[in-house]
């Protein structure tokens, strides 16, 4: 029993289990693909520049995908580097991003935000960066494009605090940029790395600076002096006013660790994956009902965050990935599935290198796998060996766009109400119904507009239903609780009350006056923005 124990201790240290935040064309898919290189998990980094050619990104599988040149969904990788295990979740980085995004976040243990040089923080990256800080997870920072111009390095770093709140600890320096860009300078190992496009063949050309760092004349010699005063002049000021170095305040989420690179001529990305490897967390014990659950001490535990309909189009398959929490996951063994009540046998777990899928025979903490759905899993649903317990929920986030849809032809009636049914299983989009006056009518709502696109675009090639799409003008829904009032004092020519898919109660309104006024006229209801504060306040409201 001791080497078991001890072997599953080695597994989970050696894992690391990450999302990529960023804004669209912040790079990404190409950081994404020069780290997978790195594990040789692909032999050629598909250029995401070519849109149009035959080749493309490694983790874009879906047709839309292919088409656009963009991450619709959130797909999962792994490779292994340095005796390490990692996981990549790889987050729609398309302006339109949606739910799916913000669960994956909760499947992570760390995040990468990767900052365009150029554009600074950006508001997709503060919307994924909030739910990072909502959970306290690390976050490393990887500013990208330096050989192209952009913002002073300094001007960034208080971008970071003032925008973000976050404070920063550069772990290297740039040395000029764009197409001065000479290189960084490596403050850990005092020394410097020079730039040259040839990176990608793998060749790296370090100065060491040894014992007298930044001062010696090995790294003065190779720099222009103008170059090597400025970097003199900058790790001088960083080492006096910049935040130390705190690996406490890391893990907590509370001081982000920074480096500069050029994902797309791979340089800055082997010097960044070496310290992250290091500095960011193993699998760590997870909040239940019953507690926290501890990795090492539980028999095998896991929760499904994402469910994938069809993404083998030869076979009309669902997948629901499970995150391993805790213990030894087998092939074949039974688990209790906790909100059905019953044990079921894990057949055949697959693990993911994008659309290549490989049948696993064991998974350890922090790994995410694949299971074969017959329609027995929902997102959230809780999977563990011994006991009773239930994983945090993951919270339903207010859509941003609402759009009421039918069936253009109605004896597509059973096709239609299918394929809503799986897309809203999947958590790709919310449903509504109205129920006050007239015929139901169905309205679904999305955190990002190109979800409506992907469904629309779905409905048609997977369950061959033509839409009808007519865009409504609300902006954000609010899950109402309280008494005394009735949905019809509720609606107005900026609101309207429907229920959702657990029938309960939400108002969609057009803009933020229209909310404010009926939360004024209404002190006695509560409104929520997310189903998180609504389960929250049910939890209370019981105890």
């Amino acid at each position: 029993m001791g080497n078991d124990r001890q072997q599953l201790k080695e597994q989970i240290e050696k894992r690391r289990t990450f999302a990529i935040i960023s804004h669209p064309d912040a790079g990404k898919t190409t950081l994404t693909e020069k780290l997978l290189l790195f594990g040789g998990a692909i032999r050629l980094a598909g250029s995401v520049k070519g849109r149009k050619a035959k080749k493309f990104a490694t983790s874009d599988w879906m047709e839309i995908e292919k088409q656009r040149g963009i991450s619709v969904t959130s797909s999962v990788m792994e490779f292994s580097y340095k005796n390490y295990q990692i996981n990549i979740l790889d987050t729609p980085g398309h302006q339109d991003f949606s739910e799916d995004t913000y669960r994956t976040l909760t499947a992570a243990d760390s995040a990468v935000m990767l900052i365009d040089a150029a554009k600074g923080v950006e508001p997709q990256t503060i919307k994924l960066f909030e739910v990072c800080r909502m959970r306290g997870i690390p976050i490393f920072t990887f500013i990208n494009k330096m050989d192209r111009q952009g913002k002073e390095p300094l001007e960034l770093l208080e971008e970071l605090e003032e925008v973000l709140g976050i404070r920063s600890h550069p772990m290297n320096w740039p040395v000029g940029m764009g197409s001065d860009f000479k290189g960084i300078y490596d403050r850990v190992h005092q020394r410097l790395e020079l730039f040259s496009a040839e990176e990608a063949e793998g060749k790296r050309t370090f100065v060491e600076g040894g014992e007298e760092g930044v001062e010696s004349a090995a790294i003065r010699d190779a720099l222009e002096p103008s170059f090597y005063e400025k970097l003199c002049e900058d790790v001088s000021l960083l080492d006096i006013a910049g935040d130390p170095f705190d690996p406490d305040k890391i893990l907590h989420g509370q001081l982000t660790p920074v480096f500069f690179g050029s994902a797309i001529t791979n340089f800055g990305v082997q010097a960044f994956l070496d310290e992250f490897i290091e500095l960011a967390p193993h699998p760590q014990p997870r909040k239940s009902n019953i507690g926290m659950i501890d990795p090492l001490e539980t028999p095998f535990s896991g929760y499904i965050f994402k469910i994938q309909a069809n993404m083998n189009p030869a076979h009309r398959d669902r997948l629901a990935f499970l995150r391993v929490c805790s213990g030894k996951f087998e092939r074949g063994m039974s688990v209790h599935h906790t909100r059905l009540g019953k044990q079921i046998k894990l057949a055949q777990p697959q693990q993911f290198m994008a659309q290549d899928r490989n049948i696993i025979e064991e998974a350890y903490p922090g790994d995410i796998i694949g299971l074969f759905d017959p329609g027995i899993f929902q997102i959230g649903d809780t999977l563990c060996m011994k006991g009773e317990f239930q994983y945090e929920k993951l919270p339903d986030f207010s859509p941003e766009f609402f759009a009421k849809v039918s069936a253009r032809n109605a004896l597509r009636h059973k096709q239609f109400h299918k394929g809503i049914n799986q897309l809203i299983e999947e958590g790709a989009i919310q449903l509504y119904r109205t129920f006050m006056h007239g015929a139901e009518e169905l309205i679904i709502g999305a955190v990002g507009e190109l979800q409506f696109e992907v469904f629309e675009y779905r409905m048609n090639a997977e369950y061959g239903v033509d839409l009808i799409m007519q865009r409504l003008p609300y902006q954000f829904a609010r899950w109402v609780v309280g008494d005394g009032v009735t949905p019809q004092q509720l609606s107005s020519s900026t609101s309207v009350c429907v229920k959702d898919g657990q029938d309960r109660l939400v108002v969609l309104f057009e803009n933020d006056f229209a909310m404010r006024w009926l939360i004024d006229k209404y002190p006695s209801l509560s409104f929520y923005k997310t189903s998180y504060e609504l389960m929250e306040h049910e939890t209370n409201h019981v105890k």
